[in-house]
């Protein structure tokens, strides 16, 4: 059995008034009498009548919809930040669409045309890797869409974002590392034209050069993945001049580079300290437990939706671009030597 939901043009008929009476009671219109309005409102409550949603989203040209681009939905970091975007969403009276990139450019530019036929009020986006252009972004800026940058984002376009304080997080883990007798400190990168694995290791030259250590070439590989860090631990393993300590870009490359190491004989952390970045579910499980750098992942994702929130209402303070930096922390456990 099909059920009736209670509309506005119900109330009237109850009522024996126009469609446009009830409409302007229940936005307390001044034309309208406090006994109609009160009459109306008693109505309302007695037949449980509801605004239609996406009427109102219509009328208002608005969806109260936001669309959230991630380069992994099962990453803890990025899960993390979705729970920290869908709490301050609901608040706020939001409906969240999630979209994967998977780390493709391609795909991402298929989220971002996905969102754009849902009519979105705004959007959240952290770039995939595979991101060097950004038309489909202008797009949105120019269709006056608000946009806001989380994790990843992009120099070269002027709109709000949400970021990590990559350079100083990647900066104190290596200077926690000397402190504990590190010298020869290799370092696990990403794609140096996304920013975050550009100012980790940024962040990493900085800690050695300020202890007086050299930078070793020999000492730095681009590699980002579980599957990368077995292969590359083992070719930095088997060089004549062995490293002390490992910093990585990210806490999946942390422990391939533990499983590698553990594989090939050697003690975490009596021959080779391990410093990894994000602070996962998988940071706290490994043997040993792993340092690493916290990024807060649900206070990104949650400033980053109330920024968004607020540009899609016009009622931010400031007409230029905000960038907010979450700060990180050094979280230590066993896999580093002790001060």
């Amino acid at each position: 059995m099909k059920i009736h939901q209670i509309t506005i043009k119900d109330v009237a008929r109850e009522l024996g008034v126009s469609i446009s009476t009830v409409s302007r009671a229940l936005k307390d219109h001044p034309d309208i009498s406090p006994q109609t309005k009160k009459m109306v409102r008693d109505v309302v409550e007695k037949m449980k009548y509801k605004p239609n949603a996406i009427a109102l989203s219509l009328r208002n040209q608005r969806t109260n919809i936001i669309g959230v681009v991630v380069p992994e939905i099962v990453h803890h970091f990025f899960s993390s930040v979705i729970s920290g975007i869908d709490e301050a969403a609901v608040a706020a009276g939001y409906n969240v669409m999630f979209f994967q990139s998977n780390e493709s450019y391609e795909r991402e530019i298929l989220n971002i045309q996905s969102i754009i036929n849902s009519r979105a009020d705004g959007v959240l986006i952290s770039l995939a890797k595979g991101t060097k252009k950004f038309a489909h972004i202008r797009q949105l800026i120019d269709n006056n869409t608000p946009v806001v940058f989380f994790d990843r984002a992009c120099d070269e376009i002027e709109t709000d974002r949400v970021i990590v304080d990559d350079y100083e997080g990647a900066l104190n883990a290596v200077d926690f590392l000397i402190k504990t007798g590190c010298r020869r400190i290799a370092h696990f990168s990403g794609p140096q034209h996304l920013q975050i694995a550009y100012l980790r290791k940024r962040g990493y030259i900085t800690a050695l050069e300020k202890n007086g250590i050299k930078v070793d070439d020999d000492f730095i590989f681009e590699c980002d993945t579980y599957e990368d860090a077995l292969e590359i631990t083992r070719k930095l393993m088997s060089q004549p001049r062995l490293p002390d300590a490992i910093f990585t870009v990210n806490d999946m490359t942390a422990v391939g580079t533990l499983n590698s190491l553990k594989a090939m004989g050697f003690n975490v952390p009596n021959d080779v300290s391990l410093v990894g970045f994000t602070d996962g579910l998988v940071s706290s499980i490994t043997d040993p437990l792993l340092t690493t750098v916290s990024q807060h992942g649900f206070e990104i994702g949650k400033k980053a939706a109330e920024i968004l929130i607020r540009r899609i209402n016009n009622d931010c303070d400031s007409l230029q671009p905000i960038t907010k930096v979450i700060k990180t922390d050094l979280v230590v456990r066993d896999s580093t030597r002790k001060l």
